[in-house]
């Protein structure tokens, strides 16, 4: 034979001592060797490899998982840990030095360790560990011999070590010791795991190399819902199957076998026994502490702990111990002890139930020396198990056979095929499961098995669960007990069915029982009478069947919480306890409750209730079977049955159906609220036009309807027919037919003040004030309407509207002078009047001085903005109103006064605003107005001058006595357009003379006298002269009125002038305007000294005009420019 080994070499290079190691890279393909004098790090990329000096002979290397770092090991002891570049980055150095050369390391492959850990094997003979940034953790083992090769199992869990002992050793991964793997004849120089199994290579210096399988055997205990088992060779973890909890216990050692007993816990060690016990008696606790430590050697091939003894199986040979170590006891045994488990009892007497190979089954107790045969078979017992009442025994041969016998007769009950165990169930005496086959079999008392397919071995059956083991890992399986309960409930069998059930059902089977159990009381009646097939009852069989079953019948209803049939339990129990003994009416209840309906209908038709039968029907809306148990015609069961279904086709949503019902029921009331909430106009309105006027109640819910769909109309013919107009003058009012509403309301004065206010109120908040304020004044609230006013007007002075507020302030005035009509108001609000008229003429002359100083442009004469600013200054002579500013007051009239000639006045004006806070706007124009106005004269034009009609004297520009004359004291009368003062003088009536007489003279026009008038013409040679010629009696009986201007000069105090009769009468009605002021006030007379020039008067507000300006401005307007009455109201 010819081999030919072909190697393909794409680099090579060499170091210059021997190659002690090489490790290739986990991750990269980067290659790591060692000599003894370098190391150098080559990867297929690079075309150079790059050595690093070492100070030691390389003797070991091991990369990390991640292949970031790389571990070397020296002969003088000392570890470096290097990146993937070469560069130290941990150095370690040991205690022994150089006499204790590293000779194997490895990091730890496991990735679930979150530090990576490396395993260090020195010829000092110890074993050690260390973290990567040379931390060393746990502490160094002891090996007493050289070891050459560390391992690690794939997954990190186990370390193989072998060396000068010529043998391979098993340790955990904290370094404890747990075996030996296998002996060579001579030094072990390298062992491996294959990746992800069992199996273990071994390399000695004698060229052999070793195959070895580890098998790691389960070492486990079990008692009821309490498994313990062996993790890592050297912990034992207790697992409560019930409550998933579980409790880790650290030996350090190998464990070789475990026990579990109630409170008890025993673990076997290399060199001792550990016995546990739980801290308290809860059931759930899982806290375990050292009872006590028996330190000796044991040999044994099971373990069994008691509550105060450890019993020790070897062979044939069964020996009780003490906690303490004493052998209390010895039974030798005929054959091979094949199974051996604790049953209870009190502490130390349990009894163990021990099967032999040859078939003996013996129950023992650990306080007797003698052992009692339970029985003998004929094959090999594999499995035993004894039921909750020790009756019967389960066993398990070496044939797969389960047998079951009775203790006390040693009968074989039964026999099942394929099985490998058998658990009996701790909560059921009939129950027992097995395994085997890949199936579960659950069996009950002599039933037949019923199967599922399960993977393992049962070991334990508690209630509804089952505790399996498969392969290294216990479960607990959850496994209704549906099927041995139906196999109960087919033989009838209630309370057997209901212990099953109570192991674990579900809602449905359990929902089955309690109806099987029902059922099962018509199959005992049947059975003890069959004649009367359901429809009748023996008493005394159905008194006990009932008693019986009703408790059952609670019990599983109680479990699906079933209220209903408890409710029907419980109501039929309290009935036989009042004395009820009529058994067809209970079984008419049971039946209805189930459905049966005819059939209880039946029931309670022979019991004599044929009322419950039509209530029954009823309630199920079966109203063609319920009219077969009406009364002989009693209308009112007969309205109570149409009134019910109509319920019903109001709850199945046929509201038509039950609408036409509940009419001919005479339920109006409910038709009328279903055909409102859904909108039926058509049928509401027919419905009120049937219905008697005196039906108040169903005729206000259709009414109450009709508003909320929004058909006023309909709703009003509702309230006429009732009578109601209350009701239908709130309905105007609410859906603000205002017209309806006043026409209603003039036809009933009473209800003034229910419509008048609502309409108020809703033009107030439709911001119609002014409507608002005139409403409240029709409905005599003049509090609100007061109150409006003054809102009104505070607004328009804020908001600068100052036409708006001089408006309002006439309207409160005018308000006012109403209240005062009151005599208990009189005074107060009279004075209000005069304020408020003051106010209003003040607002109404500044609103022109405010657009002047605030508009670009202006509509008003120069001429008008004197008078107007003039009239301003002499009426502020006190307070100053809101809004009003008297800074533009004056500039205004400095600005006006200049530009007419003015300058006195002008100067006063512009030194008066030196003493203001002038805005800025106007400061630079103020302050040029106040240089320039030095250069003019210091006088007023004459045309400017004011003149008295009364006493013709002309008044100053700046009157220090305000708006009246400084001669006579008679006021002006100001034009209310161009304040101008007006032609007119204002007169007094003498006492006793009424104002309707005083017009009546004034109507009269008596006729005056002329004055004779004679002219004398005289020539002379150098003139021609015309001369007129007056007698004494003409001149005074000219004009009466002219004769009471006069006064005395230089009076202080003002003398009005009072008229007689005959004055009155003298008097032209063209040349006298009255105010006709409403009482309490007297009427005012002026009389026109200039007939020829024309004045007009508002009969309304009372304010004068030049009848040319009067005319301009309504024709402008529309309307009083002063109070705004339109010029087609007739009156004021």
């Amino acid at each position: 034979m010819v081999c030919c080994i072909i190697i393909y070499s794409c680099l090579l290079f060499r170091h210059n001592d021997s190659i002690q190691c090489v490790s290739y890279n986990p991750v990269t393909h980067q290659l790591a060797s060692c000599s003894s004098s370098d190391f150098g790090l080559w990867s297929p990329e690079q075309k150079s490899v790059t050595k690093y000096k070492s100070s030691s002979k390389i003797t070991c290397c091991s990369w990390t998982n991640d292949g970031q770092y790389l571990a070397l090991g020296m002969f003088n002891g000392v570890i470096s840990i290097r990146n993937k570049n070469g560069e130290e980055k941990v150095k370690i150095e040991r205690p022994g030095g150089s006499l204790s050369p590293i000779w194997s390391i490895c990091w730890n492959p496991s990735r679930e360790d979150h530090n990576d850990i490396l395993a260090v094997a020195d010829w000092g003979q110890k074993l050690s560990f260390y973290q990567l940034s040379g931390k060393q953790i746990m502490r160094e083992r002891s090996l007493n011999f050289d070891p050459c090769c560390v391992s690690y199992f794939t997954k990190g869990e186990y370390i193989l070590l072998g060396g000068s002992d010529k043998q391979v050793s098993l340790f955990t991964k904290d370094g404890v010791r747990l075996g030996t793997v296998g002996e060579q004849n001579s030094w072990v120089w390298t062992c491996r795991v294959k990746p992800d199994s069992n199996y273990v290579v071994v390399g000695c210096q004698d060229g052999t190399i070793s195959f070895y399988q580890l098998i790691f055997s389960t070492v486990h205990g079990l008692y009821k819902d309490r498994y313990a088992y062996r993790d890592s060779m050297t912990d034992v973890i207790v697992q409560h199957l019930i409550t998933e909890q579980k409790v880790r216990i650290k030996c350090k050692e190998l464990v070789k076998k475990i026990a579990i007993y109630k409170n008890r816990l025993a673990i076997q060690l290399p060199e001792k026994i550990l016995i546990y016990e739980l801290y308290s008696s809860d059931s759930s606790d899982m806290h375990y502490r050292v009872k006590e430590k028996m330190v000796k050697k044991f040999e044994c091939n099971l373990l069994v702990v008691c509550s105060n003894h450890i019993i020790l199986c070897q062979e044939k040979r069964l020996q009780c111990l003490s906690f303490s170590g004493v052998k209390e006891r010895e039974w030798q045994m005929e054959s091979l002890i094949r199974y051996i488990k604790v049953i209870g009892g009190p502490p130390g007497r349990e009894g163990l139930l021990v099967g032999l190979k040859n078939g003996q089954i013996l129950k023992i107790f650990v306080d007797n020396l003698f052992a009692i045969v339970l029985l003998k078979q004929a094959t090999a017992v594999r499995c035993l198990d004894m039921s909750a009442s020790r009756n019967k025994l389960a066993v398990v041969d070496e044939n797969d056979t389960c047998l079951v016998y009775d203790v006390h007769t040693k009968e074989l009950l039964f026999q099942e095929s394929n099985a490998n165990s058998v658990a009996w169930n701790t909560q059921c005496e009939d129950m027992l499961c097995f395994s085997g086959g890949g199936y579960l079999n659950i069996k009950a008392s002599t039933f037949p098995v019923h199967q599922q397919k399960l993977q393992g071995f049962v070991v334990g059956f508690n209630g509804s669960k089952i505790f399996c083991l498969h392969v290294f890992s216990m479960s607990a399986v959850e496994v209704p007990q549906s099927a041995p309960m139906y196999q109960y409930l087919d033989r009838k069998m209630f309370k057997e069915a209901y212990q099953i059930a109570c192991l674990g059902v579900t809602d449905t089977d359990w929902r089955e029982l309690a109806m099987e159990a029902l059922e099962g009381l018509e199959f005992e009646t049947a059975k003890k009478k069959p004649a009367l097939l359901l429809l009748s009852f023996p008493p005394a069989p159905v008194l006990w069947a009932l008693g019986s079953l009703f408790l059952w019948h609670h019990q599983a209803f109680t479990r699906v919480q079933d209220l209903r049939y408890l409710e029907l339990i419980s109501s039929i129990e309290e009935r036989k306890k009042r004395g009820e003994t009529n058994n067809d009416l209970f079984l008419a209840d049971v039946f209805s409750y189930q459905g049966k309906f005819h059939e209880a209908a039946k029931l309670y038709k022979k019991s004599g209730h044929e009322n419950l039968a039509l209530d029954m029907y009823t309630d199920l809306r079966m109203f063609e079977y319920a009219k077969d148990f009406l009364g002989s015609g009693d209308p009112k069961e007969t309205k109570m049955l149409i009134t019910k279904q109509a319920d019903w086709a109001r709850n199945i949503n046929e509201p038509k159906a039950a609408v036409e019902m509940y009419i001919s029921a005479g339920e109006h009331v409910k038709a009328i609220e279903l055909s409102g909430d859904h909108g039926w106009v058509d049928m509401l309105i027919d419905i009120a036009r049937k219905l008697d006027k005196a039906e108040r109640e169903p005729l206000l819910l259709c009414a109450h309807y009709f508003k909320k769909l929004d058909n006023p109309g309909y709703a009003a013919e509702t309230y006429l027919k009732m009578g109601d107009l209350k009701s239908l003058v709130q309905l105007h009012v609410e859906t603000q037919c205002w017209d309806e509403a006043f026409a209603l309301g003039e036809k009933h004065p009473e209800f003034k003040d229910d419509i008048y206010v609502p309409y108020a109120q809703w033009l107030a908040e439709n911001d119609r004030f002014e409507e608002a304020q005139k409403a409240f004044h029709k409905a005599g609230r003049q509090g609100e309407a007061v109150r409006v006013l003054e809102q009104l007007t505070h607004n328009a002075v804020v908001e600068s509207r100052f036409s708006d507020a001089a408006y309002y302030y006439w309207m409160l005035s005018m308000q006012c002078l109403e209240i005062a009509r009151d005599p208990a108001q009189q005074d107060l609000m009279v004075g209000k009047f005069h304020h408020f008229q003051h106010l209003a003429e003040l607002y109404h002359g500044y609103h022109a001085i405010q657009r002047y100083t605030e508009e670009p442009f202006s509509f008003h004469l120069p001429e008008t903005l004197f008078n107007i600013s003039r009239f301003l200054l002499h009426s502020l002579t006190k307070d100053t109103p809101l809004g009003i500013s008297k800074v533009n007051t004056l500039f205004t009239l400095a600005k006006q006064s200049r530009a007419l000639g003015a300058y006195k006045l002008a100067r006063h004006a512009y030194d008066k605003l030196q003493g203001l806070k002038i805005p800025a706007r106007f400061q630079k124009s103020i302050e040029l107005g106040s240089l320039t106005i030095r250069s003019k004269p210091f006088h007023d034009s004459e045309e400017l001058v004011p003149l008295c009609y009364r006493c013709s004297t002309n008044n100053p520009l700046l009157n220090n006595l305000g708006t009246v004359c400084i001669n006579c004291r008679q006021p002006f009368v100001f034009s209310a357009s161009s304040y101008e003062v007006l032609h007119l003088v204002e007169f007094f009536l003498e006492e006793g003379i009424t104002d309707e007489e005083a017009v009546s003279l004034i109507d009269l026009e008596a006729p005056r006298h002329k004055r004779e008038n004679k002219w004398q013409e005289v020539t002379s040679s150098n003139a021609q002269t015309l001369r007129l010629e007056e007698t004494q009696d003409s001149m005074g009986d000219d004009d009466p009125f002219t004769a009471k201007l006069s006064f005395e000069q230089g009076g202080s105090e003002f003398v009005p002038i009072v008229v007689s009769r005959s004055v009155l009468r003298s008097m032209s009605r063209r040349d006298v305007l009255i105010k006709r002021w409403p009482p309490p006030l007297r009427w005012q007379y002026f009389r026109s000294l200039l007939p020829d020039a024309p004045i007009t008067m508002c009969p309304s507000c009372f304010q004068m005009f030049h009848s040319e300006d009067y005319e301009l401005l309504v024709l402008q307007h529309t309307c009083c420019p002063y109070c705004r009455r339109c010029i087609d109201d007739s009156g004021p």
